[in-house]
């Protein structure tokens, strides 16, 4: 019998001895819950991090097989040496990492930082490992895409000059994610793949990345929802790790089952007509494409063929 979603947790994570997993941004709040469990159930996990130093810290308090290795998705350098320094086969890759309501600035190549950091750092890094990617690709995302008021993809002004918000920018960034994910499937569908590209988010996680929001204001509030309304990191992490693991239709997404998708147990969600646009996928793919440099594998390089 199969479990129902809303029970679903680690010790329902099938064996992983075997098999190698990505997780960036792994060092703290949901990205070190998922390594965690990982690794806990028998997979060879990487801690890809920004600093190594809390890369190791952070490692050296799991039990399972771990390793760091240094990682900046708002440097694209970074990204390819990452990328350039892979050997063998990926299992499973979690694009976790990500910046939130920070002030404006700009990534090292010159992008608007969440959209650098959440979108285009984790689609190089993406389509660099696809080569060796066996088996999923989960892309954390956010209820956030559906911020009031219709977010959308600034095409036209992607680093919103002159109209920057901090959660306007995170919500164009956790969209860009979705977006990602569905021409990522249906590009793999398309080559003949058995890899597959799923999303989640993990409703309201009480975790270190609403402490960087450039807003004193919405900063003390988020204090007091992580108390009163927020899980903790490791049931965050829940809807990634199904996202992960279970068996699901390629361009899934998985979020919690509780009102307002908040908390509760991991399961299939609906994400907002925005996000379910094939057309803009396209043209969010061409669009990274040019700003990048980077493209997806030609067929006789998938590994996942």
């Amino acid at each position: 019998m199969t479990k129902r979603p809303s029970t679903w947790n680690v010790t329902d994570i099938p064996d992983q001895t075997g098999r190698t997993a990505v997780v960036t941004g792994a060092n703290s709040g949901l990205g070190i819950a998922t390594v965690e469990a990982l690794a806990g159930a028998g997979a060879h996990v990487v801690l890809a991090v920004r600093d190594t130093a809390r890369g190791e810290a952070a490692a050296s308090r799991v039990t399972g097989s771990t390793e760091v290795r240094r990682l900046d998705l708002a440097d694209l350098s970074s990204v390819r040496e990452f990328a350039a320094g892979w050997r063998g086969d990926l299992d499973l890759l979690v694009n976790n990492a990500g910046v939130m309501n920070i002030p404006q600035s700009a990534t090292r190549d010159g992008f608007e930082t969440q959209f650098g950091t959440n979108h285009l750092g984790h689609f190089a890094l993406t389509n660099l490992l696809l080569p060796h990617v066996t088996e999923r690709v989960v892309t954390v995302s956010s209820g956030a895409h559906r911020m009031p008021g219709t977010p959308y993809i600034h095409f036209d002004n992607l680093d919103l000059g002159g109209e920057y918000a901090p959660m306007k920018a995170y919500s164009q960034s956790k969209l860009a994610n979705l977006l990602f994910t569905l021409e990522l499937q249906r590009r793999l569908t398309a080559a003949g793949s058995r890899v597959r590209a799923t999303a989640a988010h993990p409703g309201w996680a009480a975790t270190n990345l609403q402490s960087h929001d450039g807003s004193t204001l919405r900063r003390a509030a988020m204090r007091v929802g992580n108390r009163l309304v927020a899980q903790d990191h490791r049931a965050g992490a829940l809807p990634t790790l199904y996202a992960a693991v279970a068996d699901l239709p390629g361009a899934s997404y998985v979020g919690p089952d509780g009102m307002g998708e908040m908390r509760g147990g991991p399961t299939l969600v609906g994400r907002s007509a925005a996000a379910s646009d094939p057309v803009t996928a396209r043209r969010l793919w061409t669009v990274s494409e040019e700003l990048t440099g980077v493209t997806f594998p030609t067929l006789a390089g998938l590994a996942g063929v």
